[in-house]
């Protein structure tokens, strides 16, 4: 789920209308696992109050370690939101057990996708089939994925016919239910594919809101690793120009031109899909709220700050 980077050789001031920036970072989510939430003290000391905690579950994590996470993260504060990759659920029972569990600590909001894993485990292969059990009975928040530069693991010829059929049954389903849903993105690495693509949505009569997937601070190598494993698209080829020149390889990126540019677009047309920002810290959870600390105003500061 991606944008573009901005090189980071001093200490500068952030490019674009400061104002802009903080609006559209306010209410901002970040994402985690249980084994980098533990290496987190307390989010409070990171995190603006009320931050929505995304918490991956990677296939091979066991349930309790992922409900255990939700628990702490709860404690803190904080709204969290799990994910439901319905290709490592077996069945309806085992579905049925997670959201209880999630239930019993206090969470009430889902991500569901339908997972990284190629071939399914059990019953579900789409965050579809998810949505039309009736296992998120009590839930009062369920996000579902969103591409902005197809999927090809759903459209292998390259179209992104299937990734529109399925964002248009997702949104029929919402209006049609008393579901609160938004659209989680994957990251890319320019703006204006993202600006083309969340227009286009609004054409076709979608209406999920967008909370668009950004790339954390981190260093080239990690961001190409990351963004070629995650299926990016053509925006990958600002990290790939960048890597061609040797001077810049090692240097830290961070993605302060890219949310500029939506925040001065969001600003121009305040109607326009994208309602929030979803983080991805592949430099790190606490590099990347530094960042919004730094970036954000008011709507970077740690529930603790003085």
């Amino acid at each position: 789920m991606a944008l573009s980077f901005f090189r980071k050789e001093a200490a500068t001031a952030p490019t674009g209308n400061t104002s802009e920036i903080e609006a559209f970072l306010k209410g901002y989510s970040i994402e985690v696992m249980p084994r980098t939430a533990e290496k987190v003290e307390d989010f409070r000391a990171i995190l603006p109050r009320g931050t929505r905690v995304y918490i991956a579950h990677i296939d091979g994590t066991p349930i309790e370690d992922m409900v255990a996470t939700a628990k702490r993260i709860g404690a803190e504060g904080f709204d969290v939101m799990p994910h439901f990759p319905a290709r490592i659920i077996k069945d309806k029972a085992t579905l049925h057990n997670w959201t209880a569990r999630y239930k019993d600590v206090g969470v009430a909001q889902g991500l569901l996708l339908a997972g990284g894993v190629a071939q399914p485990v059990g019953d579900f292969a789409t965050s579809m089939q998810l949505l039309e059990t009736d296992a998120f009975a009590g839930f009062d928040r369920l996000h579902v994925a969103g591409h902005p530069e197809g999927n090809k693991d759903i459209d292998p010829d390259g179209s992104d016919r299937m990734v529109m059929e399925a964002a248009r049954w997702k949104s029929a389903f919402c209006e049609r239910t008393d579901a609160k849903m938004a659209m989680a993105t994957q990251f890319c690495f320019e703006s204006a594919p993202v600006i083309a693509w969340v227009d286009r949505l609004a054409a076709e009569g979608i209406k999920l809101p967008v909370h668009i997937g950004v790339a954390g601070p981190a260093k080239l190598q990690t961001l190409i690793k990351f963004a070629i494993a995650c299926g990016v698209g053509a925006s990958l080829r600002v990290l790939q120009k960048r890597a061609m020149d040797v001077t810049k390889l090692l240097l830290p990126y961070e993605p302060t031109d890219v949310v500029a540019e939506l925040a001065a677009h969001k600003a121009k047309k305040p109607d326009f899909g994208i309602e929030q920002v979803h983080f991805f810290p592949l430099g790190g959870i606490k590099t990347n709220a530094q960042w919004v600390t730094d970036n954000g105003g008011a709507s970077g500061q740690p529930a603790n700050a003085a």
